[in-house]
């Protein structure tokens, strides 16, 4: 379901009144990270998570980290817990062989990028991934999880939702609060247009005392004129209105605009909904890379994505830290 409005607007009465289940939640996150063990791997470990439950642009803060390092002479492989699939792991992710219901969509995407493992267990993942080769492990979205040491804690944050309401779930979008969270944080990278990011500065620039790097997101360029094009557009991402919006800024006509759970699956039936209302509009069906996974075989010649990537604006302050735990 799509988060509740209120979780992004200044903390009202219901944001209080859910307070105290927010500190339960909140305290029941500082335990497990307390009792925790965290291992210390024989090779750096990159963790790219958030504190916000949801949406604020983690995989394609991922994937550029894949690509940044592959591009530096690393071997990085990926570790995911794999939201939403059967498979237990560690379990290297490929293409051709595993579906979404397996490894879920995010490791397919991540795989495209280089080498994704996915398991329940990261400790395994992570070891499995050095026995294959890995001279550096991104950690996707374990943040909060006390398997492993993390050399460099990069929490991800959408420049335009900040960190809603500062309340801990369920009053808030948060899975601990910010301080005690950014504590832990060696990096927060806010996403999001230079106007955006101002405001993000304003509101949450006093309760960041890390570094703190700034990127955007960007369509590639694949040949399709969006200009005028009228479209139907799906997505079941954490923040679907984005997606959307980057289509009328393209200049694309979204005649229609289908906001999914994220990850929700597509079923042959919601296909077929949306396959017969893109006729009816005399429109073209447009979804996102990630949701393109989900999407059965046969249907997919149906739809176009628009894939976009992370540009960051200084890499140089990230590539010092994990090049300082290489030196570790």
């Amino acid at each position: 379901m799509q988060p509740p409005r209120f979780w992004h607007q200044p903390a009202g009465v219901l944001a209080w009144l859910l307070s105290p289940l927010g500190a339960l939640y909140a305290y029941g996150t500082a335990r497990r990270l307390a009792r925790g063990k965290p291992v210390k791997l024989e090779v750096p470990v990159v963790c790219v998570g958030n504190i916000n439950a949801g949406g604020t642009g983690k995989t394609p803060s991922v994937i550029a980290l894949q690509e940044h390092l592959a591009a530096k002479g690393h071997t990085p492989h990926v570790v995911s817990r794999g939201y939403g699939g059967s498979l237990e792991g560690p379990v290297r992710v490929e293409e051709a062989r595993h579906g979404p219901d397996e490894v879920g969509d995010e490791p397919l995407l991540l795989a495209a990028f280089g080498p994704a493992w996915v398991a329940k267990d990261r400790l395994k993942g992570a070891r499995a991934a050095v026995e294959a080769g890995a001279d550096i492990i991104i950690l996707d979205d374990g943040f909060q999880n006390p398997a492993l040491v993390q050399d460099v804690a990069v929490v991800v944050v959408d420049a335009a939702r900040g960190f809603g309401n500062g309340f801990t779930l369920p009053a808030g979008p948060l899975r601990e609060p910010v301080s005690r969270g950014l504590a832990r944080a060696d990096i927060v990278l806010s996403i999001g247009s230079d106007t955006l990011q101002n405001a993000f500065s304003a509101r949450w620039g006093k309760e960041i005392s890390c570094l703190h790097l700034s990127g955007h997101l960007e369509p590639l360029q694949t040949g399709m004129e969006w200009t005028g094009a009228r479209v139907l557009a799906f997505a079941g991402i954490g923040h679907p209105e984005k997606f959307f919006a980057t289509l009328r800024k393209l200049g694309a006509e979204v005649v229609k605009a289908d906001a999914l759970e994220d990850h929700q699956p597509l079923s042959d039936a919601l296909l077929a909904r949306m396959e017969a209302e893109a006729v009816r509009y005399n429109a073209q069906l447009v979804t996102t890379e990630k949701d393109a996974t989900r999407l059965p075989a046969a249907f997919r010649p149906k739809v176009l994505t628009v894939p976009v990537r992370l540009r960051l604006e200084d890499w140089a302050p990230l590539d010092a830290l994990i090049e300082a735990a290489f030196d570790a």
